[in-house]
């Protein structure tokens, strides 16, 4: 699926010329700000980010819970992505009770150029109670870090600007480019109101704000913004606290100051409006020949919306039994998973102090720290495009949920789950670690608790990212039926990968053999680093207890756990003994022995049958067993009552959520959350 349906017949040709440019760059730009309600850029370090900011003017008290990142604490009756294909664009619902109105955001890439295409943004939105007044007002912002300019093409005015709202700028990276705001011709702004009369100069036009910040500090764009507007309506008021007619009307004074300070590199523009409105932006990279109107909008968005669904229903089929809920249902959860993905830049903490006395006995290189010495340090930046469990509690790439998002994603476009699987083997380090937590920048670590910022390169957390692998593998063996990776575990036909023809496995987002093979020969010395990793820092003991067993050296223990949680396993809060440096755990051993059967086989595909790892398969692998049967019953209907209670709560509630009530069933903690509970998906096709 490609964007030519986005151009005029007249451009066809020129872009036919420009396709394979396009294919690899239409991961470019894209949602990857995924801790906001709606924000873009392109995967670069230091580039243009945008974001949007909105709050209710029906009274004073909303601008103090104005909306910019993904917050539980907004109350947002729902917000969801129910369309997303990140090569294409995008529908997202959100629910706003509290300020009467329900918005939805469409955007669309258009690919070809030298920098990574244009792109176009409608943001509209309707009372959700007619009965009830609606007077929302936004902000979308955009902020250039690195080298370059931008810059505000409209001839400033104190009183604001009126008509279309054009921005210029160039950097390296993108070339040339024009950002252009444009509103549409019934919308209404707020003309009345009390003291409407002193305001009579700045009614209905457009207030602005361009100012200057340092790189690494864009995403700070509400803080500053805010701050400014806040300022400003505190001295405008302060003529009115003693009148006998209250103060004025809120849409008249929470108003952006409208200057420009000299090198500003972050421009806001606010938008507010009486009831139903809509408007428009659009990204134009010089480059690129197709010029840019709402007519892109008007007819794209229900182009794509149909190519995703008529995509989406040829990849994960479902069930004859399913109905037009249950359809929905699982295209939110898909487009929430990909809209969920991020691209994230900056470095990390790192501290090889070991947190628990049963871990402070560890031997090697990665444990030691000296004593008196401050152990902690930041690391060199990295950058990572990954999933996110939650945009609203867990914005940040976690090691043990990528590898179950990878299944999701790599069913949808095998090529961007490889892109999310290269950085993940990218972070591996020279002694083999990754870190389970990427908390990479400040922004990142803004939104995670102080306790929980470290990370200790003695920690890991389930290899999940084998399976992602072992799957390319077996895609890569079978030409036409694509195998589950977990099918030599004895998993039921209906847990299998929802691939099941040339038609589902052979998209447009599918490597050749070539390319996959010369992937997997990329990425395998670093991952077998890791592989070695675990087994020298999660080892066992088992002389030291004088333990009977197969295998004098393949036991294994989580390091990180505390008396209470085992963080590191994945499972959380699963019931075990008191800590002891002595102890065991099943699940590791199981991981390893996981992780060992993918190494053997990915070894033995790309030629590296020196690399003998095949020892530990042989002890724990998986075999047959008396109670086949009974386990099967047991998951179908395990199976059926999650997709079930999933489902049921999405409806009642509008969200997918991280855990369910183990005997009501209602939903509990972050949401949405795209962590395990996507894999319903899966299960339902």
């Amino acid at each position: 699926m490609r964007s030519c349906w986005l151009l005029p017949l007249s451009l066809l040709l020129s872009t036919a010329v420009e396709a394979a440019n396009n294919d690899s760059q239409s991961l470019f730009w894209g949602t990857w700000r995924p801790n906001l309600y709606f924000g873009l850029r392109p995967r670069l370090p230091h580039s243009l980010m945008t974001g949007l900011m909105w709050f209710g003017t029906q009274d004073y008290l909303s601008v103090g819970q104005t909306r910019h990142q993904c917050d539980q604490g907004d109350g947002l009756d729902a917000y969801t992505w129910t369309a997303h294909d990140p090569r294409e664009g995008g529908v997202e619902i959100l629910k706003d009770g509290k300020n009467n109105v329900e918005i939805t955001i469409e955007w669309l890439k258009v690919l070809g150029g030298d920098h990574g295409g244009s792109w176009a943004a409608r943001i509209k939105g309707v009372p959700m109670d007619p009965e009830r007044p609606t007077r929302t007002s936004f902000i979308p912002y955009f902020g250039l870090e690195g080298l370059g300019s931008l810059d505000l093409e409209n001839e400033e005015d104190d009183t604001g600007l009126e008509g279309q709202i054009a921005l210029s700028g160039s950097s390296p990276d993108l070339g040339d480019f024009k950002i252009r705001i444009v509103e549409h011709p019934d919308n209404k702004a707020v003309l009345s109101g009390a003291f409407e009369d002193d305001f009579h100069d700045t009614i209905g036009r457009t207030p602005y704000l361009g100012i200057n910040l340092e790189d690494d500090t864009v995403w700070k764009a509400k803080d500053v913004v805010m701050s400014k507007l806040i300022t400003l309506a505190q001295s405008n008021i302060e003529s009115y606290r003693k009148a006998e007619n209250g103060y004025p009307d809120p849409s008249f004074v929470l108003r952006l100051p409208n200057e420009v300070y000299s090198g500003s590199n972050l421009f806001a523009i606010q938008k507010t409006f009486d009831g139903k409105f809509q408007f428009d932006i659009f990204f134009e990279s010089d480059s690129v020949k197709q010029k840019l109107d709402s007519s892109l909008l008007d007819q794209g968005i229900p182009a794509f919306n149909d190519a995703f669904e008529h995509r989406f229903k040829s990849i994960f089929p479902l069930p004859s039994t399913f109905g037009q809920s249950e359809l929905e249902f699982s295209e939110a959860i898909t487009s929430n998973l990909l809209g969920g993905i991020g691209y994230f830049y900056g470095n990390s903490i790192v501290d090889k102090a070991p947190e628990y006395e049963w871990d402070e006995d560890e031997d090697t290189e990665e444990a030691e720290a000296v004593p008196g010495k401050a152990t902690a340090h930041y690391t060199e930046p990295k950058q990572l495009l990954t999933a996110t469990p939650s945009r609203s509690f867990f914005p940040r790439g976690f090691y043990w949920d990528e590898g179950f998002h990878l299944l999701h994603i790599g069913a949808w476009d095998t090529g961007l789950a490889l892109d999310i699987l290269h950085d993940w083997i990218d972070l591996i380090d020279e002694n083999g670690w990754v870190a389970r937590e990427q908390i990479l920048g400040e922004e990142a670590r803004s939104r995670v608790p102080s306790e929980f910022v470290n990370q200790h390169p003695t920690y890991a957390n389930p290899p999940t990212l084998t399976m992602a692998i072992m799957t390319i593998v077996s895609r890569m063996r079978t030409s036409r039926e694509i195998q589950d990776p977990l099918a030599d575990f004895a998993m039921p036909d209906s847990a299998q990968l929802p691939f099941t023809g040339e038609s589902a496995s052979r998209s447009a987002h599918q490597p050749t053999s070539d390319e996959a093979l010369t992937y997997l020969k990329t990425i395998y010395p670093a991952l077998k680093r890791h592989y070695e990793w675990f087994r020298r820092t999660q080892r066992g003991q088992i002389k030291q207890y004088s333990r009977t067993a197969r295998s004098r050296t393949e036991a294994y223990r989580w390091r990180g756990r505390s008396p209470t949680h085992v963080l590191t396993s994945g499972m959380d809060d699963y019931p075990r003994g008191p800590p002891h440096a002595g102890e065991l755990h099943l699940d590791l051993i199981s991981w390893m022995g996981f992780f060992t059967k993918t190494m053997r086989d990915m070894a033995d595909f790309i030629g590296e049958r020196e690399d003998e790892v095949a020892s530990l398969y042989t002890i724990y692998a998986a075999q047959p067993g008396p109670y086949q049967e009974r386990a099967r019953e047991i998951y179908t209907k395990l199976r059926e009552n999650i997709i079930k209670n999933v489902h049921n709560e999405y409806v009642r509630t509008g969200y997918v959520w991280e855990q369910y009530d183990a005997l009501t069933g209602e939903g509990r903690r972050s949401h949405p959350f795209t962590g395990w509970t996507s894999l319903v998906t899966l299960s339902e096709s």
